[in-house]
């Protein structure tokens, strides 16, 4: 079956597609659940940093997050998110 309908653009990856692939090779490489979520969460944290210009609140808004928790999760991955910040 082909992804194209007649006359259509190739159908894009959905989030679905896109991390069943990471997954797959996550899994195929023996990597732990700890180390993977960890650095999903801090990329995650740090992308969310950078679209806010390191604004806390408006990252974890982004992120469906209350800003507490986010702040929290900073520390824990020792992000300095002063790196973010506009103007820099």
């Amino acid at each position: 079956m082909t992804d194209r309908v007649r006359g259509s653009l190739p159908r894009q990856p959905t989030i679905k597609d896109m991390l069943e692939q990471v997954i797959g090779e996550v899994v195929g490489k023996g990597l732990y659940w700890p180390e993977v979520v960890g650095e999903f969460e801090k990329m995650f944290i740090m992308q969310a940093l950078r679209l806010s210009g390191g604004n806390v609140s408006r990252a974890a808004e982004v992120m469906g997050l209350h800003r507490n928790t986010l702040s929290k999760k900073i520390r824990e991955h020792k992000i300095d998110r002063s790196r973010y910040a506009r103007g820099r």
